[in-house]
């Protein structure tokens, strides 16, 4: 009797270890149900920020359109501006005085800037 026990209790023992294993094809639903819900709100969020960008696109546009073409009329002032004042390097900070003024002043170890003097001999300021 000894003979057929031990076999017996080797297959029982290993026997399923050789079986496959089979996965949960569908998730439990307790554990499903949280992230279920973080899906869904995350996708709510997308849908919202894509909302909230699409109204300020369409808020912004025309003022965008307007400072388009305000900018296409000052362009040849400040590119006459760009060119009278050179390399920025050659100033210091921007200040505002106390009365609203805002001045960029030059560098004090540059050397001065002479003015243009026109055909007239008036000097333009």
């Amino acid at each position: 009797m000894k003979h057929w026990l031990a076999p017996l209790l080797i297959a029982l023992t290993l026997g399923p270890m050789q079986t496959p294993v089979w996965a949960q094809d569908t998730p439990a639903p307790d554990s499903d149900a949280p992230q279920a819900e973080a899906d869904d709100g995350f996708s709510l969020i997308e849908r919202g920020a894509e909302m909230l960008l699409r109204g300020l696109i369409e808020e912004v546009e025309p003022g965008l359109r307007d400072m388009e073409g305000a900018l296409r009329e000052m362009e040849p002032a400040l590119r006459d501006l760009a060119a009278m004042m050179g390399d920025l390097k050659n100033y210091q900070a921007p200040e505002k005085l106390p009365n609203g003024d805002i001045i960029i002043r030059r560098k004090p170890d540059l050397p001065p800037v002479r003015p243009e003097v026109l055909p007239e001999g008036e000097t333009e300021l």
